[in-house]
């Protein structure tokens, strides 16, 4: 069952709550490692990249609980630190954009580490000079073995690390975080300054705290840490997953469809709701639900001088690029022409030739802008045959099949399941039309 078969042109009704988020889920079991006792995460999503960072969390000895599907209680007393020199773990983790995030705890209480190249989509190139510069600047040493395309890092005679001052070069979610990580036990004061502050990174902070950690400003772009000697257990719950909460707005909108999304964390979604009443998407927020009602037509907003608008990703709070592939698909039934500027990565609009294939009138100007003519809904897509090339494109795939007229089959699905948990089922309970096959 590797593949989507939907039936499009059906509204949708009715609610629907996001699953927890994936890219808080990756950095927190992670952060995890930190500590001997146990740690119990709530709202975790039930979705592959997540389970697969399980798998090999129990293959190098950390104890694994499971009382429900989204509940996980982890005890990281007994680690083999030289499971990571296996081939079974680079095989695992050549296929996780998330095992970076390993070698920060790894440092921090073993005082070595191993990076593999990075897994995960295939939407550009993804350095590691974020994390292993900031790994330097707190006493790390690191060698790279060509043949086995791995990092080795290890701190100074394997003592503890030092604080240091360290000033990012790109504010990187996942090198933030590694860094943090990294950081919390060192020796001194450690001050991160051009640090992400997404919603995940604090979260994780708070997590830290919880755990005995100081951080301080949380929520800023310059982060203070006086290392700790040891950490302790907690308890942590995830945020709904902004990426989720969106990609259901703009399901609304392109389907004519009338849906609230329950618990969306309405206070950490930033600029997001703002982003898509942008596009002329009608929106309510009831508490902390989002009520979008069945719209027969949504207009895109200009600039207040009258020029074109245009939306583009940048570090939070600006707009998350993880959005941008549903921008652009739910502009293709809009009202209006909008450029969408995806400045992150080079490969992330590729999947437009599948849109133009529907029917959709974009105008791929180079691999990291495009402009799309809203068809105003006067012109259906029309169902076709698709690969989804990556998480988010995927579901954006997914919603303009929903959309379309007539019969989608979209193949390469795990890519989609790496990211959302039960999509299918969850959007059928809505009304929607979609097969595994």
């Amino acid at each position: 069952m590797n593949s989507f078969e939907i039936h499009g042109g059906k509204p949708l009704k009715g609610e629907i709550t996001p699953q927890g988020a994936k890219n808080e889920a990756l950095q927190v079991l992670c952060a995890a490692l930190l500590t001997s006792q146990p740690v119990t995460l709530h709202n975790v999503p039930d979705i592959v990249d997540v389970n697969m960072l399980i798998e090999l969390f129990e293959d190098m000895g950390v104890k694994i609980k499971r009382p429900s599907p989204n509940t996980i209680k982890l005890q990281a007393d007994n680690i083999d630190p030289e499971y990571f020199r296996a081939h079974s773990y680079k095989k695992k983790s050549g296929r996780l954009r998330g095992t970076v995030m390993l070698a920060g705890p790894m440092l921090a209480r073993y005082h070595k580490a191993y990076i593999p190249q990075p897994g995960g989509d295939k939407i550009g190139r993804r350095r590691l000079d974020t994390h292993i510069r900031g790994f330097e600047k707190l006493g790390v040493h690191f060698i790279y073995d060509q043949d086995e395309q791995q990092f080795s890092l290890t701190s100074h005679n394997h003592e503890r690390l030092k604080g240091a001052t360290i000033m990012l070069d790109e504010p990187s979610v996942t090198g933030t975080a590694n860094i943090i990580m990294a950081a919390v036990m060192a020796e001194g004061t450690t001050t991160i300054y051009n640090a992400a502050c997404e919603p995940y990174v604090q979260q994780l902070c708070h997590m830290l705290n919880s755990m005995g950690a100081r951080i301080s400003g949380i929520s800023s772009n310059l982060l203070t840490i006086i290392g700790v000697e040891q950490l302790y257990g907690c308890e942590h719950r995830l945020l709904a997953d902004m990426i989720e909460v969106g990609s259901f707005i703009g399901l609304a909108a392109m389907t004519q469809s009338e849906i609230t999304i329950k618990n969306a964390n309405v206070q950490s979604l930033g600029i997001i709701p703002e982003t898509f009443e942008k596009l002329g998407i009608i929106l309510e927020i009831k508490g902390d639900d989002i009520y979008i009602p069945a719209q027969d037509h949504y207009k895109i907003n200009k600039f207040i001088d009258g020029s074109v608008l245009t939306i583009y990703d940048h570090p939070w709070p600006g707009f998350t690029p993880d959005l941008l592939s549903i921008i652009l698909v739910v502009a293709t039934q809009a009202k209006g022409t909008i450029l969408v500027h995806q400045k992150m990565f080079e490969s992330r609009l590729f999947f437009v030739d599948k849109l133009i294939e529907m029917g959709a009138q974009i105008v791929l100007c180079d691999p990291h802008r495009a402009v799309v003519i809203g068809l105003d809904k006067q012109m259906p897509l029309r169902g076709i045959n698709m690969v989804s090339p990556d998480i988010r494109a995927g579901v954006a795939l997914l919603i303009a099949a929903l959309s379309a007229t007539g019969k989608s089959t979209i193949q390469n699905i795990m890519q989609i399941d790496r990211g959302y948990e039960r999509i299918d089922e969850r959007l059928n309970a809505l009304g929607a039309s979609i097969k595994r096959i």
